[in-house]
């Protein structure tokens, strides 16, 4: 899995695409927490939950279902007045940033797949391209000098492109308004 601070990344650029001006602070904080909530899984360790299993780690709440009932669940909680971001945007930009969750993990250099198309479909996939390092159970592990190397490539796999792709979007937006703004000129 990727850790949990890139999800949160992931999901903060995904949510450029639907920014509005004075959008709540809790939209952009809800994204980054569906993005990582589908590691909750793993408490299912302790109880003897197995890795491969339904409810294993990377299984049902990995999955574009899950992403759906999550992104459902949390933009019902938002009041469509109290938002600047209409009910369509708002489980759209929750679904993606949710979504991306089992992308990024089906990046991973490790672990046994995801299960997209869960519980339809309880096969784990991987993509063909898997250059993101696998990150620990456990945030103990994550800082440690094998944790280092996982944020490194996640700072190059992850951050950037995140970082990138967020200002490509922000910019286009600014370049269309100021289009917008600007009179046309006839010919």
């Amino acid at each position: 899995m990727a850790s949990i601070f890139s999800h949160a990344v992931a999901a903060l650029s995904i949510g450029t695409c639907f920014y509005r001006p004075r959008m709540p602070k809790r939209i952009w904080l809800a994204g980054a927490v569906c993005a990582v909530i589908p590691d909750l899984d793993v408490i299912g360790f302790r109880f003897g939950v197995r890795y491969g299993d339904f409810w294993g780690h990377r299984g049902f709440t990995h999955s574009l279902l899950f992403a759906a009932l999550i992104a459902g669940a949390v933009s019902l909680g938002f009041r469509s007045r109290s938002s600047t971001i209409g009910r369509l945007p708002l489980f759209s930009y929750l679904f993606l940033a949710t979504a991306s969750h089992g992308v990024l993990d089906a990046m991973t250099n490790g672990g046994l797949g995801v299960a997209f198309f869960s519980p339809f479909d309880n096969n784990r996939y991987f993509f063909s391209w898997r250059p993101i390092r696998v990150s620990p159970i456990g945030l103990g592990r994550l800082f440690s000098a094998r944790g280092y190397l996982i944020l490194q490539s996640e700072l190059l796999w992850i951050w950037l492109p995140a970082g990138v792709f967020a200002g490509l979007v922000l910019m286009f937006k600014r370049a269309r308004k100021k289009d917008r703004l600007e009179p046309s000129e006839e010919r």
